[in-house]
């Protein structure tokens, strides 16, 4: 069930989903780099920091849980014009946040309402772009991760260094508010799902889809790979600031450069892979860079003794490697779901996604304690969790079966 769009509107579709998912990278990604500054502003631990990461991580996934009974119902653009402007209001509460509690509750308000873009974005994806060209657009989509550490985690760096930490939160709700209108004229509707779920009881209707999705022993394997791909980076990622600070010797000026070169080699990259991934196929690319994965992980965890230079070398790869793994993973994901049912299972696969973030962000806190130098310890630890995750996903890989192409 695809819809054909002009090259034209496919392009300006695909930068508006891009922009989308900007925002909401942005506003997840900025938390991390902020967190030597909230650890000592509201005298944390490193480990309640993980759970402030994580909060916003499980109210995604309780939110693409829920999505999840009525996406199918729902046309794509309506759902999207729905959730993605009560996101940006959400990013402004976390603006006005005046304490550490009422920034929890903010962050799972943005969680709630985030949680479905990138469902809803791949979604859109998997329903206009035909599968032999869908890993080069998933590839521009996906460039949002990279312009949000080359441009965005820098400038939001910037704005907290010259005014305050609130400030990030008020650009993107700014960002938010100018993409909406955008989308709004944008956005095809895409109701051509809703035939399915026409007739009737509702709630009989929304069960019997739920269980649809959940017993596809496809579906099961999909989201075991989805939940371990993601699990991987995401017990690393979350700490490399208080690392760098801690073990390294960074200045908070110097973290800008590592988010700026990692986001620099992941955007030059990311259009070569995706085409790569064409060529050679979604899931020989796939699994050649999920048993890479592993060895960034560790080097970063490792790498406190390094110059400077050698940092954001390791870095780098690391962002490159993490974020190419989900352009052929995510083009693999969303073939492997029932066409008729695609809405459900990718809202739930972002939930999958969304609880594993949260899942690795506490199982590396957990990891993670400190010396007497106040020096973070068991850094390789997590790295070696993630790793063997990775593994996992390059393993869970083989065993799908994808729907509408006999591409490999």
């Amino acid at each position: 069930m695809t819809t054909l769009l002009t090259p034209q509107r496919e392009r300006w579709l695909l930068l508006t989903l891009a922009s989308i998912q900007f925002t909401s990278v942005l506003d997840f990604m900025i938390m991390m780099p902020l967190g030597p500054q909230l650890t000592q502003l509201f005298g944390i631990s490193a480990g309640q920091f993980g759970f402030l990461v994580s909060a916003y991580t499980f109210s995604a996934g309780l939110s693409g849980f829920l999505a999840s009974t009525y996406i199918d119902r729902l046309g794509r653009k309506r759902m999207m014009l729905t959730f993605y402007p009560l996101f940006g209001l959400a990013a402004l509460a976390c603006s006005l946040a005046p304490s550490f509690g009422w920034l929890m509750v903010a962050r799972v308000a943005s969680g709630f309402f985030g949680g479905v873009l990138m469902a809803l974005s791949q979604t859109i994806v998997a329903e206009v772009i035909p599968f032999e060209r869908r890993g080069r657009a998933m590839g521009v989509v996906m460039t949002s991760f990279s312009v949000a550490t080359v441009a965005g985690v820098p400038l939001a760096l910037f704005l907290v260094s010259h005014f305050n930490w609130h400030a990030p939160f008020v650009a993107i709700a700014i960002m938010v508010a100018v993409v909406a209108t955008v989308a709004s004229q944008i956005l095809p509707s895409l109701k051509g799902h809703l035939q399915t779920h026409a007739d009737g009881n509702a709630l009989r209707v929304i069960l019997a889809n739920l269980r649809a999705v959940v017993v596809d022993p496809n579906h099961l394997r999909a989201f075991a790979m989805s939940a371990s791909m993601v699990f991987a980076g995401f017990a690393v990622i979350p700490y490399i600031t208080l690392y760098l600070q801690a073990n390294a010797g960074f200045q908070a000026e110097q973290i800008p450069y590592v988010y700026l070169f990692g986001g620099i080699s992941t955007l030059a990259t990311a259009r070569w892979i995706g085409h790569w991934s064409d060529r050679a196929g979604k899931a020989y690319a796939f699994r050649r860079l999920a048993l890479l994965m592993p060895l960034p992980l560790l080097g970063m965890t490792l790498s406190a003794e390094l110059p400077t230079a050698g940092v954001l070398v390791v870095s780098s790869i690391l962002f490159v490697v993490m974020s190419g793994r989900m352009i052929p993973g995510m083009a693999l994901i969303g073939a492997s779901a029932d066409p008729q049912r695609r809405g459900s299972f990718m809202t739930l696969n972002s939930a999958v996604q969304s609880l594993a973030m949260g899942s690795a962000a506490l199982v590396g806190g957990l990891i993670l304690g400190r010396d007497g130098n106040g020096q973070l310890t068991h850094y390789w630890v997590a790295a070696l969790v993630g790793g063997s995750a990775s593994v996992l996903s390059f393993v869970l890989s083989s065993k799908l079966r994808l729907h509408g192409t006999t591409a490999p």
